[in-house]
């Protein structure tokens, strides 16, 4: 785990370096300070706390921005093909909500019954500013059962909250209770943590692949997008519930 996570890191100094060499310290900053948030070994608290200072900073939504971050953009596609129309009653759990960029997306394309679920408490209260969300629930989505009724969601869809001390393996049978059946989970995240998040490597998708051979879901898609975020390339699973 320790080679991995050293070669991690230098792959991360070289995108920094590349960033730098280009002349915009800016990206050189974000970038730096996104892999903070996934720095090894850091644990889903001190996550949350990460999130909830960069929050506060008001630096978050400027790091992110959709010149370096793609994921949300990504994640409503992927919902706009699922639901080509009638999407006011398509009821969504935005999960690892942050400050709100993918409900203001599905916002513009006409979904209006959006929850989010964000550990960080900054994050929450900046999400709630934006005015798209039904309700905001700041909890961790994880192996533990949320105060959420099961079957209840058409779709829960994370765009970023996957990596080093983010979502566990484990939260997937979570997503699966609370989501009704023929409701969809789309999970949009950095290809390479699949292989660099020592919970992930050779875990999340045979965990994956177990669940459909088990008759929990169906996987629809499976795809790698370009340029996710600060020119790494991402991957979109989408799964149906059985």
């Amino acid at each position: 785990m320790r080679t991995r996570w050293i070669f991690f890191k230098v792959m991360a100094s070289e995108k920094a370096r590349h960033f730098a060499e280009k002349g915009n310290q800016k990206d050189v900053a974000a970038y730096t300070q996104n892999y903070g948030a996934h720095r090894e070994g850091i644990s889903m608290k001190e996550v949350a706390d990460y999130y909830t200072e960069w929050a506060n900073s008001n630096r978050y939504e400027v790091d992110l921005g959709p010149e370096r971050y793609r994921g949300p953009k990504i994640a409503t596609d992927c919902l706009c093909e699922l639901f080509p129309d009638n999407r006011e009653g398509v009821k969504i759990l935005d999960i690892a909500a942050g400050t709100g960029f993918l409900g203001e997306e599905l916002w513009k394309k006409g979904y209006r019954s959006i929850d989010g679920l964000d550990p960080a408490e900054g994050m929450i209260e900046a999400a709630r500013k934006k005015n798209v969300y039904t309700n905001l629930i700041c909890d961790f989505m994880s192996e533990k059962k949320l105060d959420i009724d099961e079957d209840t969601y058409d779709v829960a869809a994370i765009a970023g909250g996957m990596g080093e001390g983010h979502i566990p393996c484990g939260a997937l049978y979570e997503m699966i209770r609370i989501v009704k059946p023929g409701g969809y989970i789309v999970i949009v995240m950095r290809e390479e943590y699949l292989e660099h998040v020592s919970d992930y490597k050779d875990k999340l998708e045979p965990l994956m692949k177990e669940l459909e051979l088990s008759g929990h879901w169906i996987k629809l898609e499976r795809r790698i997008v370009p340029k996710y975020s600060f020119e790494n390339n991402g991957v979109v699973f989408i799964f149906k519930k059985c």
